[in-house]
């Protein structure tokens, strides 16, 4: 088996060339020949390569029989730039999963937008950082039809009881650069999943403005938040779902998990995947 690994997004740093040597040698002890892409590591700037060029590895992937799954392992700002190169005839035919976290939102949603396919939102260099083991053990149990433990969260309600839908979003900031595009998903009946890694208190709180000025608390039918890492480490009086509140009805569901986001003991959410919570 064979899978491809992608960074659609920021270049890696040349320092982090240990890290994809790491990760394919994770991917062969467990049977598995990972092929990194070719413009994975930074040449000019944050550039690994134009846009036109990661795109092109990309659909190298998909049009690549021998290729079952691709998994992003970059993140940074870049990812919306590969959006108009791909093809998404090719992508929606392929059978293939894409995974991917952070700014890897704008590919995974333009996915879903274009194609009606499903993809992960999960980092697969989990299993090379500080909880390696058991991402590991997750993954593979996963990979070997085992268990869906990778994907199994615990959360509760914020308000409301239940909420049922096809799930969307993903990283807030990444997911509004999807706003005024075709690759933005129709909002009507979804469930909105949103984290963060950075952004403190007038950051996301602008965001969440931003959705509520597109009308897209009018029609999802709840809400999903993750972890908001860098919000989370500071003394704001406000939490993120105090935020929150100041845009939605008292009537929207709204739950949390504390178990997907961009902390490296995350767990794995599928997008474009109806889900039922507290059903």
């Amino acid at each position: 088996m064979k899978v491809g690994l992608s960074a659609c997004s920021s270049g890696h740093l040349p320092e982090w060339e240990d890290q994809i040597a790491e990760l394919v040698g994770v991917f062969k002890e467990n049977g598995v020949e990972a092929v990194p892409a070719q413009h994975i590591i930074r040449t000019v700037d944050d550039f690994s390569g134009t846009d036109m060029e990661r795109a092109a590895d990309l659909m190298g992937f998909y049009e690549d029989d021998e290729i079952s799954d691709i998994y992003d392992i970059s993140g940074g700002d870049l990812a919306n730039g590969v959006l108009k190169y791909l093809d998404y005839d090719v992508i929606a035919k392929s059978g293939k999963t894409f995974w991917g976290y952070s700014d890897l939102t704008t590919v995974i949603n333009a996915i879903y937008t274009m194609t009606g396919n499903e993809s992960v939102l999960y980092q697969v260099k989990n299993m090379i950082w500080s909880y390696a083991d058991m991402q590991r053990q997750r993954f593979w149990d996963y990979h070997s039809g085992e268990n869906e433990d990778l994907f199994d969260i615990e959360y509760s309600f914020l308000q409301g009881k239940a909420m049922k839908g096809v799930v969307v979003g993903g990283n807030i900031r990444c997911f509004t650069k999807l706003a005024g595009t075709k690759y933005f998903p129709d909002m009507k009946g979804k469930i909105l999943f949103l984290e963060s890694l950075g952004g403190g208190s007038g950051q996301i709180a602008t965001l969440f403005t931003q959705l509520d000025n597109m009308g897209v608390f009018d029609q999802v039918a709840g809400v999903l938040l993750g972890t908001f890492t860098d919000y989370e480490k500071a003394d704001f009086t406000m939490s993120v779902y105090d935020l929150l509140k100041m845009h939605i009805s008292k009537d929207l569901p709204v739950a949390g998990t504390r178990e997907i986001g961009h902390g490296h003991n995350s767990k794995a959410i599928v997008i474009g995947k109806e889900e039922k919570y507290g059903i």
